[in-house]
């Protein structure tokens, strides 16, 4: 296998190259100079592989390498997560708008841009800067356009303006700006809706030849902590038992990943974790309770004899979510972070279940408030060792001598 893909041009660092093309927005030449160079001596291989297998187009410039990632089917968590508001969306936008206006390396101000949004931002009421709320988002919308390297920081400080409205600070526009919104095959305004937006990208890609369907599979696979199936008969998820073997090889060739096929959903996993990618569990304390609410809720499941549903889920009311949360405070909760042993149980519950669904490990009926645990969860359990409630050794000391 290692012959076959150095023969093909995707060797080692192809799929090094490939894998941080997945996880990262772009590779800015000046912030990551060995891996802009991987992708720059792979390109051609890279190119082949995501335009043929994703239907992805690669950019490499001389100052950054990009690959443009458009999902099969959007998710919450897809979008910029720091932004609270859809004005935040809209004042992105606009930035976006005024940066165009102005030349690279140009500098301005922020009073400058915030006179110029008034003008841009849509909508009937418009902005009022001396609004807090309004002030805000446009603190979250430059905080998030610094990380995204859409704009540079030259001077100041951006957090002053959620207190001040006359607060100054200078930015640059950098060239990497230009290329953030990808190209579309028509005007936007164009479009009637995201989901035509969507359709778009696959023009040209007829259903019957398999390409359309090719690039709709591998994009959730790579994009999303699992694919489902859907109704009886899904064709995707034909797709994916019928070519089973061939999508595994093909997918263990050319990254790190691992394809695994169940009878409702398909995943891609990672045998060793690796520190670039995006993977469950995190860092957050959130994680470390999803994972002990997942025991918890195998061993209920077991213990009840609660019956699964058709797709392999298991349905809770809102009150017993909540009730088996509270089950897992009483046992665990002794190992929680500080922030969920003192927040209450309606807080910890709600982060819970945000978490699962983002996740895709739960799925939440908004009508009848009914959540769905579904079958990931399942993979996942975990326990604390067996000393982690005995008392150690200065405790024991303490306790004797009182």
């Amino acid at each position: 296998m290692e012959l076959e893909r150095k023969r093909q041009g995707f060797d080692d660092t192809a799929r090094q190259a490939a894998e941080h093309l997945l996880e990262e927005f772009w590779i800015i030449r000046e912030e990551e100079p060995e891996i802009y160079q991987m992708v720059r001596e792979r390109e051609n291989a890279l190119r082949t592989y995501f335009l043929e297998k994703l239907g992805y187009h690669l950019i490499v410039h001389r100052a950054f390498a990009k690959l443009e990632k458009v999902p099969a089917c959007p998710e919450s968590w897809m979008g910029i997560q720091s932004f609270k508001h859809t004005r935040d969306y809209g004042l992105f936008c606009c930035l976006l708008a005024y940066l165009e206006s102005k030349n690279i390396d140009e500098q301005f101000l922020l009073s400058d841009l915030c006179e110029e949004l008034q003008s841009l931002y849509p909508g009937e009421w418009g902005l009022d800067w001396t609004q807090y709320e309004h002030r805000k988002s446009l603190v979250r919308v430059l905080q998030a356009a610094v990380e995204l390297r859409v704009v540079k920081l030259v001077d100041g400080d951006i957090s002053g303006f959620s207190y001040l409205e006359t607060h100054e600070a200078l930015f640059e526009v950098p060239l990497v700006s230009r290329y953030y919104m990808r190209s579309y095959p028509k005007d936007l305004s164009q479009f009637d809706s995201r989901k035509q937006i969507l359709e778009a990208e696959w023009q040209g890609a007829e259903e019957s030849t398999g390409v359309k369907r090719r690039h709709r599979v591998y994009r959730q696979l790579m994009l999303s902590p699992v694919m489902y199936a859907g109704r009886s008969g899904d064709p995707d998820f034909l797709y994916l038992r019928n070519f089973r073997n061939r999508i595994s090889e093909d997918i263990e060739r050319h990254t790190s990943f691992q394809f695994e096929l169940y009878q409702n959903e398909a995943m891609l996993t990672l045998p060793e974790r690796k520190a670039r990618f995006t993977v469950f569990p995190d860092n957050r304390a959130i994680a470390d309770i999803t994972m002990q609410f997942a025991s918890f809720a195998r061993r209920q499941k077991e213990e009840e004899g609660i019956p699964l549903q058709h797709d392999g889920s298991l349905c809770l009311t809102p009150a017993d979510f909540e009730k088996w949360v509270a089950h897992c405070k009483d046992l665990h909760g002794m190992g929680w972070s500080k922030q969920y042993r003192e927040a209450s149980l309606s807080e910890t519950a709600k982060d819970l279940l945000t978490f699962l669904i983002d996740w895709k490990m739960a799925r939440l009926d908004k009508e009848t408030g009914v959540v769905y645990l579904l079958p990931l969860l399942a993979r996942t359990i975990c326990r604390y060792p067996e000393d982690f409630l005995k008392p150690s050794k200065e405790e024991v000391n303490i306790h004797e001598q009182q």
